[in-house]
C-alpha cells in the first residue's frame, strides 16, 4: 500500500457536522475516507470533462477521412497502451 501523507484542513462547524453525518450514515469508516472519495470523484469528473472537450474538438474539426485497417490497428494499440498505463496508475493509489 502506498505511503499516506497527513493533511490537516480547517472547515466551518456546519461542514464538519455534515461530514460526520455522512460518515455515520454511509459506507465511510472515517472523515478521511469520505474526503478521499470526494477528491477521487472530483478527479474523475475533471478527466471526463477533458475527454468531452476533446470529443467536441474532434467533432468540430471537420469531416473525418476513412480509416484503414492499419489505422484501426494503430488506434487499438494506443488504446491498449493507455488502458495498461491507467491500470498501473490506479494500482499505485
Amino acid at each position: 500500500m502506498p505511503k499516506r501523507a497527513t493533511m490537516n484542513i480547517s472547515v466551518p462547524p456546519a461542514i464538519r457536522d455534515y461530514i460526520a453525518d455522512r460518515v455515520s450514515e454511509g459506507p465511510y469508516a472515517s472523515a478521511s475516507e469520505y474526503v478521499r472519495e470526494l477528491v477521487r470523484r472530483d478527479r474523475e469528473r475533471r478527466e471526463l470533462k477533458d475527454v468531452e472537450a476533446k470529443l467536441v474538438e474532434g467533432l468540430e474539426s471537420g469531416p473525418a477521412r476513412e480509416l484503414t485497417k492499419a489505422d484501426w490497428a494503430e488506434l487499438r494499440g494506443e488504446l491498449e497502451r493507455r488502458i495498461a498505463k491507467g491500470k498501473k496508475t490506479k494500482s499505485r493509489r
